[in-house]
């Protein structure tokens, strides 16, 4: 529900929040009205990863960092075809980028793509209160889309929450396609796309793996039918109580025994097969930034998250789940929530940050050598 009509720097504009809270601003991006959930995110750089995640598919993202745009926008660093962000708010956007691979300012490629945003609003005030009132819904208004407060807070509540939202099959790949392995061939994986992020099949392929991107309506059988080495399940947006079909190619996967790695929505989809709940995080985790720990060694990993839902797995013990035992095997320090999962009888693990961290940290990469463990481990 955005426009794509470029916004000047004193175009006035505002968010509002369904509880009826509001923030003055000016235009920054696309001019015009945009709806979407209220997150906010603390990484200090990578906006230009954030904005393209598809994981941020109908959100309004806040950055609480209030420099941005800084380093403008190159054509390396996008994770996707697109911006998938429904909004952007910021502070103190950058007058003119300077980096050596920029080819734009942020404000432009904003425009350009037409994602509407708002900057000059007090990016902190808005953090705390979404911080004690929960991620919300929101909309964002300039130009001909300005109106009076009681009206804009009518459309924003006449929109759908996040909170049984099914939005796999709008980010999800048309058609299946491959990333060669980088050198020599070992392995053959299958990554099903909920929302893929374009770094991880390359940081895959650096570890000598093919790997076939598959459409979210793949089946079972078209999985199997490739021979895989090892299975993958993505990332992504949306509700993972609603994702069903998914949970059902997880539960196929795991029948066969094929080693498989899960990140995120995947991490929330292994939950659900091993029969674990999933619940709504009051506003989530967001940014580069996230204090994790691997149970399975003690080490302390910084790690880049983006996830409003959780699995709902027991701390405190390993549980029987009708696939063999399992434990939570990463945890964030920050509240306790679960942060992987990993199987004690089959060759399968997952955890619900982002182990590919483009824009960093880096802590968390040795994960994709532990999915390699795996296979070599059942190839054997």
């Amino acid at each position: 529900m955005t426009t794509s009509t470029r916004g000047a720097a004193r175009t006035p504009a505002v968010l509002v929040l369904e509880d009826g809270r509001s923030f003055r601003g000016r235009a920054y991006g696309a001019v015009g009205a945009t709806f979407g959930e209220a997150v906010f995110s603390t990484g200090m750089t990578g906006y230009q990863e954030t904005l393209t995640d598809p994981s941020y598919h109908r959100q309004v993202v806040v950055m609480t960092a209030p420099h941005v745009g800084n380093t403008g926008v190159n054509d390396e660093d996008r994770e996707s075809r697109t911006m998938w962000a429904a909004g952007f708010v910021v502070r103190d956007p950058a007058r003119l980028p300077s980096n050596w691979r920029s080819r734009r300012s942020l404000d432009d490629e904003l425009a350009e793509q037409g994602v509407v945003g708002i900057s000059g609003i007090d990016t902190r005030a808005l953090t705390r209160h979404l911080r004690e009132r929960g991620a919300m819904r929101a909309g964002i208004f300039s130009g001909e889309d300005l109106a009076d407060e009681a009206a804009l807070l009518a459309r924003v509540r006449e929109t759908p929450g996040m909170a049984g939202a099914d939005l796999t099959a709008e980010v999800t790949t048309a058609e299946a396609y491959v990333v060669p392995a980088v050198g020599e061939k070992r392995f053959t994986v299958a990554a099903v796309d909920l929302g893929i992020k374009g770094t991880t099949p390359h940081r895959l392929a650096q570890r000598g793996i093919e790997v076939h991107v598959l459409p979210a309506t793949v089946t079972v059988e078209d999985i199997h039918a490739l021979g895989p080495d090892g299975v993958f399940f993505s990332n992504g947006p949306g509700d993972p109580a609603t994702a069903d079909h998914a949970v059902s190619l997880m539960r196929g996967v795991l029948d066969r025994g094929t080693p498989l790695f899960g990140i995120c929505f995947g991490n929330q989809i292994l939950g659900r097969a091993l029969g674990f709940g999933t619940y709504k995080l009051k506003y989530g985790h967001r940014g580069i930034n996230q204090p994790v720990q691997d149970r399975t060694t003690g080490k302390v990993e910084i790690t880049s998250h983006n996830h409003g839902f959780a699995v709902d797995a027991p701390l405190d013990r390993v549980s029987d789940t009708p696939y063999g035992r399992v434990e939570v095997s990463h945890v964030c320090l920050n509240d306790d929530v679960v942060e992987g999962l990993r199987l004690l009888d089959r060759p399968a693990f997952s955890v619900q940050y982002h182990p590919e961290a483009a824009s960093g940290p880096h802590d968390a990469a040795y994960l994709f050598d532990r999915f390699v463990s795996l296979m070599e481990g059942q190839r054997a």
